[in-house]
């Protein structure tokens, strides 16, 4: 069951010997608040229904053959593995009973805990068209993305063989849906991939004609920038072919295309990246949410009236003091709240004061637009062009988790680079529209 919790206005002394400290969800900050607690004589138990963890920012380029999935992920179990208070648990949360204070999983299990700390991320927003995830996949696993790879690499073969010349430009034709960083990002990559990858491994058609259409539904893409750096994106896109549709609707999406402002544009190939919607984290805690799901927290991101319960990352519905809409989901908002509730428990279970009201601090925001051209914004610096592309580029690598995982990456880059060419161009499942021979 799920119990609604009012009944715990400030943090209980733990237990036993031994405080039990349950992180669901092996994300940027779940992992940053789980290797921020190590040395404390408690129990960790971290859960997550996957076994790695995933370098999200980069998932584009899985999804466009640039790099392979063991590139950006690695198992949760060997980042962990030499903190000797932590234990890793491969299942899935069902329910949280915050009277019993235990969490149920998937497996049937039932684990307690003194302090809970809710890391599960976010999945994909269809604004109440969820029908429409079929035929317009998102980006958020790795599973998403090694499908849209094969959905894309097949669009090309498919089109080679078709005689059609209209279900050949419905082949050739990729809609991205959402102007945001993803989906600038995913745009630019499959115009490299089709303008230069890919360009002269066909007889029969020209993929460098591919027809890639970014659909916003505000005045501007990259919106969260300011006007200068969204319009120099703009200009960017369009110099690589690419056709932007900004104040634009999609008002329907089938197996055939899209319907934009009233207008169908046939395409086999649909990505959506225009929207985020939490986990049921909140249903689990009874907690108050947003209209997106994310959970409300106060300044210490506890839910209201409960001190042992910390939601982090793309779950936590934080505005900060003065502002008007809350911290975006990105990876250097979730690892400073991950190690802010670890200094929080930390200071618990050793009767110390906790730090007070979590603050954020802006490192920055990084956008690749193509090859040799990256928005970079930080703190009293603005870089594009070039330079840019260096700094996101480097950014990205350091970020990465295991030497192995940057050293392949570079070189994957670096290849990719010289060559053009990507070395992640395998469809490893059958084609689903092939008849049976």
């Amino acid at each position: 069951m799920v119990t609604a919790g009012n009944s715990h206005p400030a943090a209980q002394e733990p237990t036993g010997a031994s405080p039990r400290i349950v992180v669901v969800g092996a994300g940027f900050g779940g992992l940053a608040a789980v290797q921020a607690l190590a040395g404390l004589p408690v129990e960790v138990t971290v859960i997550d229904r996957h076994n790695y963890h995933l370098f999200q920012p980069l998932l584009y380029q899985v999804a466009t053959a640039a790099l392979s999935p063991a590139d950006i992920a690695w198992p949760i179990r060997h980042i962990l593995r030499r903190q000797k208070n932590t234990s890793v648990l491969l299942d899935a949360v069902t329910a949280i009973d915050r009277q019993a204070a235990t969490v149920m999983t998937e497996g049937g299990r039932s684990i307690p805990w003194d302090y809970l700390v809710i890391a599960t991320g976010a999945h994909h927003s269809y604004f109440g068209r969820d029908d429409w995830e079929k035929n317009a996949p998102g980006i958020k696993t790795i599973a998403d993305a090694t499908s849209l790879r094969q959905k894309i690499l097949l669009a090309f073969e498919r089109a080679e063989g078709e005689s059609r010349e209209d279900e050949r430009a419905s082949l050739l034709t990729f809609v991205i849906v959402g102007g945001g960083q993803t989906g600038v990002e995913m745009a630019g990559a499959i115009a490299e991939l089709a303008r230069h990858s890919i360009a002269e491994d066909f007889r029969v058609i020209a993929p460098g004609s591919a027809r890639i259409i970014l659909v916003e539904a505000g005045p501007r893409i990259l919106p969260s920038l300011e006007e200068k750096l969204s319009a120099n994106a703009h200009a960017t896109l369009q110099k690589m072919g690419i056709e932007i549709m900004t104040s634009s609707r999609v008002e329907d999406v089938d197996a055939d295309g899209v319907i934009v402002n009233g207008q169908r544009i046939a395409a086999k190939s649909v990505v959506w990246a225009a929207g985020a919607k939490a986990s049921p984290a909140g249903a689990w805690l009874a907690a108050p949410v947003d209209r997106t799901g994310r959970i409300i927290v106060d300044r210490n991101l506890n839910i209201a009236g409960d001190a042992r319960v910390f939601v982090i990352g793309d779950t936590a519905a934080f505005t900060p003091e003065g502002a008007e809409k809350p911290l975006p989901g990105v990876a250097a908002v979730a690892k400073q709240m991950g190690i802010f509730t670890a200094k929080r428990i930390r200071a618990l279970v050793e009767q110390r004061q906790p730090p007070e009201n979590f603050r954020y601090k802006d490192v920055g925001t990084v956008a690749a637009i193509g090859r040799n051209n990256a928005i970079v914004v930080l703190p009293g610096l603005k870089v594009t062009g070039f330079i840019g592309w260096l700094l996101w580029s480097v950014s990205h690598i350091f970020f990465l988790i295991g030497l192995r995982n940057r050293a392949s990456v570079m070189l994957n880059w670096a290849w990719n680079y010289v060559t053009w060419q990507r070395g992640a161009r395998l469809i490893t499942s059958e084609d689903p529209n092939k008849k049976d021979q």
